[in-house]
């Protein structure tokens, strides 16, 4: 495999006298824990994971948990920390990061991060500016504002109290509406006000790269790993998860398109066609999201 190109990157920044954080990230079944695994063993280091559906214990086989050999190579974080039924943000996926990591760079010059998510990503390198926690009382109420207005009684709302977020913002996407509204409700302070976009300073190095290969390969690839969920029990796992399918965490590929299987919507092999559409079209978006920041060096694999 190769990863000359990290390492000659990362002998250079390990002369300085700051440690370095060396992210592997790159679309989904491209490759990135097998990479990242040698690179850590390299470094004799350890892996922080930022594929935020990972962190959900009872989700091992449809997010492609590294296994229990890959984990015995190197120590992993942030793989099945929480329940699918505990809150988990970016911000706070940042902060228990930026906590951990003094302790690792204590042991190691080098630490690995690797995932497909890139907003986690950009939260641990940039920053992402601090917003308060839902309140449940709050959230439940704009719930039902949405179930029984719509997306424009959330527009109408946010539109009185933030006009800037309104006139500047995607006010089709409820979810984002929602959010803003529970912010600005919560603190009252106009959500936009809140949001300064700009980078926060790391007291580390950051060394950015993702993997890409060609996109008939790549495809390939995520066909088969999609085969090989389901031949590992991915239809069980789903059949589990059924009675908690509202939830946000699983509200992602290979799990809503089965949650439809189960209701009747699609055959099983219609449900598992749609994964696999669905899967290659998040690896382009993926790809779209680490393309935009130049700071990132593409690693053809």
């Amino acid at each position: 495999m190769m990863i000359s190109p990290i390492l000659n990157s990362l002998t250079h920044q390990t002369s300085s006298n700051q440690p370095t954080l060396c992210v592997i990230t790159g679309p989904t079944a491209v490759g990135k824990t097998d990479f990242a695994i040698e690179v850590a063993l390299h470094f004799d280091t350890v892996i922080i994971s930022a594929d935020s559906r990972q962190f959900y214990r009872e989700m091992s086989i449809g997010t492609a948990f590294p296994t229990e050999e890959q984990q015995s190579k190197v120590k992993h974080y942030f793989i099945g920390h929480k329940s699918i039924q505990d809150y988990y943000s970016v911000s706070k996926y940042e902060q228990d990061v930026l906590e951990l990591l003094p302790s690792l760079f204590e042991q190691h010059p080098v630490v690995v991060m690797t995932g497909g998510s890139g907003l986690y990503i950009d939260a641990v390198c940039y920053g992402i500016d601090l917003l308060p926690d839902p309140d449940p009382e709050v959230r439940e109420e704009l719930t039902r504002v949405f179930e029984k207005e719509g997306v424009e009684g959330l527009r109408q709302r946010i539109k009185k109290l933030d006009p800037h977020y309104y006139q500047t913002s995607d006010i089709a996407n409820h979810k984002r509406l929602l959010r803003a509204l529970e912010v600005t409700i919560q603190t009252g302070i106009p959500y936009s006000q809140m949001i300064t976009g700009k980078a926060k300073e790391r007291n580390f190095n950051i060394q950015k790269f993702y993997l890409n290969r060609p996109r008939a390969e790549l495809f390939e690839r995520i066909n088969l790993r999609v085969d090989q969920m389901m031949q590992a029990g991915l239809l069980d796992e789903v059949k589990q998860l059924y009675p908690y399918k509202d939830l946000n965490a699983l509200n992602t590929v290979g799990y809503k398109e089965l949650f439809s299987y189960l209701d009747g919507k699609y055959s099983l092999e219609q449900a598992v066609e749609k994964i696999k559409v669905n899967t290659r079209r998040y690896a382009k978006r993926q790809l779209t999201w680490f393309k935009r920041d130049s700071s990132y060096q593409e690693i053809q694999i």
